[in-house]
């Protein structure tokens, strides 16, 4: 059957559906342009948007199971929720689900919230789904590479508690893995809930010093006040999610994202071999 991957062209989303492929899976993406997007070959292209309900309803036709990721959006619930009531209408119970670490804890930032309603309908409409619980994306490094290769600052306030940081590709070999497990299963699986990290807990001061070794000259940390990130997230992203920016950025400090014991092991696990580390990110960055 079809795997229906929504969220497909970002950067969770697109190794999620080269994963899948290379798994000879069959793939169908959701995608408000198709023009716009380039996928590989044999995957089914939908055009829609997720609070179109026929489009919405047509992609779903033939799918078996879904793979959900929600950008970032002032109706970001709306349209977590929308899609799920379809996907149930149309016979899909197998999800996979983006969410958040500590999604239900950190409930005054509104897009963990909003995962965290999203988990709770999952398991109160009886879905057999895999919750995936990212940290933070390392990939998010590329917003603030300018700051660092340009001011010798690493700008993210990230805190001293430590934020075990994932990497997109890893999050997606996971999601992979676990659609098609639900997919060729000979019929619905219980809710499973993986916290998916990173091979190293890192503070602010951490990865400024990883940025001062790859670059060979001093980087230093911008500090955890984040007043400042909040104005420079707001020069190029609505003032809104620059403020939800920075809520976020006020739970690592306070909280930071550390791992549950076994969570690591878990993760080399499922993926047989190494979790992608941070300084691979930087020397990347810092190279190209």
């Amino acid at each position: 059957m079809t795997i229906l991957v929504i969220g497909a062209t970002g950067r969770v989303g697109r190794h999620v559906v080269e994963q899948l492929v290379a798994r000879d899976a069959s793939v169908r993406v959701l995608t408000r342009d198709p023009t716009k997007a380039a996928f590989p070959a044999g995957v089914d292209v939908a055009k829609g948007d997720l609070l179109d309900i026929d489009s919405l309803r047509g992609a779903f036709v033939g799918v078996r199971t879904l793979f959900l990721l929600n950008a970032v959006t002032g109706d970001e619930f709306t349209q977590a929720i929308v899609t799920l009531n379809v996907a149930r209408e149309a016979g899909v119970d197998r999800v996979v689900y983006l969410s958040v670490f500590d999604a239900d804890c950190a409930v005054n930032v509104p897009h963990f919230a909003v995962k965290s309603g999203a988990e709770r309908m999952l398991e109160a409409m009886n879905f057999g789904a895999t919750i995936l619980r990212p940290t933070y994306f390392i990939d998010n490094e590329a917003m603030v590479k300018d700051v660092i290769l340009q001011h010798g600052v690493y700008p993210m306030p990230i805190g001293g508690k430590g934020v075990a940081m994932v990497d997109a590709r890893d999050i997606a070999e996971v999601a992979a893995i676990e659609l098609i497990r639900r997919d060729r299963a000979t019929g619905r699986l219980p809710i499973d809930t993986i916290n998916v990290v990173g091979p190293e807990t890192l503070t602010g001061e951490d990865v400024a010093a990883i940025w001062s070794e790859v670059l060979g000259r001093p980087v230093r940390y911008g500090g955890d006040d984040p007043s400042g990130f909040e104005q420079n997230m707001a020069t190029f992203m609505p003032r809104w999610m620059a403020y939800e920016m920075r809520l976020m950025a006020e739970r690592y400090v306070s909280d930071g994202m550390i791992p549950e014991a076994g969570d690591r092991e878990r993760m080399a696990s499922l993926l047989g071999r190494a979790l992608h580390g941070y300084r691979e990110t930087a020397v990347r960055l810092a190279s190209a």
